[in-house]
């Protein structure tokens, strides 16, 4: 079997140095996964481009001709930019409570010496075990007897709580790995545990905190269990939710269903494109320290 060989010059002779491309086999799977995360994506952005008879006759064909107004209906439907301007404010305000919550709890137990530390990581870390699905019942009767039902508090609050964990438990090797020198010789110099939390601490863990961050952004936008549960007013629908009460409304609409679905998750797939290497960079980083 033929390998992939380069030659590079060293003192005037050729030296032969293997290239390791990987097994083909790698290749032709990643191949088909990212084909099967993409092909589903690309299938309703371009179906908004098509009208319903062309979705009707051939089901998997390309629009011919492209149609925009199906996207320039949704575009200036005052219900898509008010469930745009909801989802934006739950995702951003939970995005903030669970970096701000996160990094201070796990900076108590990565830096602090005290006998109940490892307790805390473990029970952070058997939140990860319990989703919001098993206790949604009893979390709606929480939320409703606090006066939260039918607001964005009622949905905030709760996703900061879950989201909590997979916060500490990506966030605390990362304030782990903060050499103990480097503390020390702050407080020579005379800082104090906060100031060096808010100097060092915070400016070094940079890379786990947009981790988290754009997690929470991600998973906050794509919510859908617990809005159907809190809220009951049209007025403070999110996207997801309101893109299941579109499509319910304008179910004989198929093409203008998935030009909504797709303006929809737009924000996200951006956000998320965007930010990838941060997203990748800060999990290596976690699983290393």
């Amino acid at each position: 079997m033929a390998k992939n060989t380069q030659y590079t010059k060293t003192n005037g002779y050729r030296v032969s140095q293997k290239t390791p491309w990987g097994h083909p086999v790698v290749y032709l799977l990643s191949v088909i996964l990212v084909a099967i995360c993409t092909v589903p994506v690309l299938y309703i952005i371009i179906g908004g481009f098509r009208t319903n008879s062309q979705i009707t006759n051939n089901p998997s064909g390309f629009p011919n001709p492209w149609v925009i107004d199906n996207y320039i209906n949704v575009a200036q439907s005052d219900t898509f930019w008010v469930e745009l301007k909801n989802s934006l404010i739950v995702a951003v305000f939970t995005m903030l409570g669970v970096v701000v919550l996160g990094i201070m709890v796990s900076y108590v137990i990565a830096r602090y010496k005290f006998k109940y530390a490892p307790l805390m990581y473990s029970l952070f870390s058997a939140g990860l075990m319990f989703p919001m699905t098993v206790g949604i019942t009893p979390l709606y009767l929480m939320i409703r007897n606090l006066g939260l039902s039918n607001s964005l508090a009622g949905i905030i609050l709760p996703q900061i709580a879950f989201g909590l964990p997979q916060t500490i438990i990506i966030l605390v090797p990362f304030l782990q790995s903060i050499p103990n020198e480097l503390e020390e010789a702050a407080l020579l110099d005379g800082c104090s545990r906060l100031g060096f939390f808010w100097r060092m601490v915070i400016p070094l863990a940079m890379p786990g905190v947009a981790t988290v961050g754009i997690l929470q952004f991600v998973g906050s936008w794509n919510g859908y269990m617990l809005p159907l549960f809190v809220l009951s007013s049209s007025d403070n629908y999110t996207l997801p939710l309101g893109v299941s009460m579109f499509s319910s409304e304008h179910s004989v609409d198929t093409a203008a269903v998935l030009a909504f679905t797709s303006l929809a998750m737009l924000p996200a797939l951006i956000c998320f494109t965007i930010f990838q290497k941060k997203i990748v960079g800060g999990l290596t980083g976690a699983v290393k320290g």
